[in-house]
């Protein structure tokens, strides 16, 4: 998964034409230490779709992003669809919980 930041979120997220999920976690918080398998493997299954990337926000390192889109809890996946916000889910949840989610979109 990449690894989007202030300097690149815009061309990387919102300038994207297809369905970007976005992981918004911290290296110190657990659960976005146990979401991150589950979103590696999410990617991996949807790897042939051109049309879905998956990224990930260090909300530490990019506090504006955080604050731009809300963020105050964290593992927060934000879907966003054509550069805008569409769906989120907070918390740590199951892949079928994401996956579904995601497919409301595709």
């Amino acid at each position: 998964m990449k690894e989007v930041t202030n300097k690149n979120f815009s061309e990387v997220v919102e300038n994207f034409n297809g369905i970007t999920v976005v992981d918004f976690w911290a290296p110190w918080c657990g659960p976005c230490r146990m979401i991150t398998p589950i979103l590696e493997g999410l990617d991996g299954d949807y790897k042939e779709n051109s049309a879905i990337q998956f990224v990930k926000l260090n909300t530490d390192e990019s506090p504006e992003l955080s604050a731009k889109f809300g963020i105050r809890g964290i593992p927060t996946v934000k879907v966003f669809k054509a550069g805008k916000e569409v769906d989120q889910q907070i918390g740590l949840v199951p892949a079928d919980v994401l996956k579904d989610m995601i497919g409301k979109h595709l």
